[in-house]
């Protein structure tokens, strides 16, 4: 069992001179009129809510992953990453976000299996047909964007409304839905690779001087859910839930205390028993993703290093 620091989470920065947006889990700091710096905290939300409790070291190995993840895909898309000076803090391009979550799904799991279970038999306009199974893999991928709301739930939204809305024009919607299947298609490769199947992710696009580009995250345990490949196809035939690395866990460990995100609900205290499960469930899936062992950098005073790295990249012409 590892010697945990649940004294030094970061759960909320804090740099003077500097503005910031703070998002469910991420700080952003606008650093000029190019570049962002996006600190990933330790902050953990489930059902559109923050948890209560932190989870140590959990911004660096998902930081990290993503990082892992955009040099393997910067061939297929502009990416927004210029530099990583911190295991939590990333330097981007400051790009307009386009206000959807394209939503990938490769298999009948979580929300789209809640939504199938109840009866329905279309997702954001995807008709799905009958006879499906839990964690039954579909014939090909389909697409199930989300709008990002800045309170509250996201909402799922079909293709044509989102179109019809004026929310994305026609062609950078094109661009981005092709660059979402490519991206899921090199992510499911390269899981595979590593025994793991990539169940359905979300990706999250801007434009930087009119340019589709992909920003936030990629592939990691809060964007994306896992499954084992041995275990799946030993579970899957007999009816069982299969073994995956994902953030459903803490969703169902949520359910089972009774919170959902539904109005009424109290949110839950996780003991450290727990938050230590939830650490050693993110590192699992970095270690098994990158095949590195992660090292944790201590976070004690990360106030002080951020605004050094702050100070820095306003001196950095770029």
């Amino acid at each position: 069992m590892e010697n945990l620091d649940f004294n030094n989470c970061i759960t909320r920065t804090n740099c003077a001179g500097f503005s910031v947006y703070r998002g469910k889990v991420r700080d952003v700091y606008t650093i000029n009129e190019q570049k962002l710096a996006i600190v990933a905290s330790d902050r953990i939300s489930a059902f559109d809510h923050i948890l209560k409790e932190a989870i140590p070291y959990k911004g660096q190995i998902l930081n990290s992953l993503a990082a892992y993840f955009f040099e393997h895909v910067k061939d297929i898309v502009p990416i927004h990453i210029l530099d990583i000076p911190h295991p939590n803090i990333t330097i981007g391009k400051k790009c307009t976000p386009i206000e959807i979550e394209v939503v990938i799904r490769g298999y009948l799991t979580g929300h789209a299996w809640r939504t199938y279970k109840s009866g329905l038999r279309e997702l954001c306009g995807v008709k799905l047909p009958e006879g499906l199974k839990e964690n039954e893999r579909f014939t090909s991928p389909i697409l199930t964007p989300a709008t990002k709301a800045k309170e509250g739930h996201d909402e799922d939204i079909s293709e044509v409304d989102l179109l019809e809305r004026g929310i994305v024009a026609p062609e950078i919607w094109e661009q981005v839905r092709s660059y979402a299947f490519k991206l899921f298609e090199r992510g499911s490769k390269l899981a595979e690779e590593r025994g793991l199947l990539l169940v359905d992710t979300k990706y999250e696009f801007g434009l930087y001087n009119g340019e589709v580009t992909l920003i936030d995250e990629v592939h990691t345990a809060d964007s994306s859910r896992y499954f084992y490949k041995d275990d799946y196809e030993h579970t899957f035939p007999k009816g069982e839930k299969p073994k995956q690395l994902s953030k459903e866990f803490v969703r169902e460990w949520l359910m089972d205390n009774g919170f959902q995100g539904k109005d009424g609900q109290v949110l839950p205290s996780m003991p450290e028993s727990f938050r230590e499960e939830v650490y050693t469930r993110y590192k699992s899936l970095y270690e098994t993703l990158t095949g590195k062992k992660f090292t944790p950098v201590s976070t004690k005073d990360f106030d002080i290093t951020l605004e050094n790295v702050l100070k820095q990249q306003t001196g950095d012409n770029f």
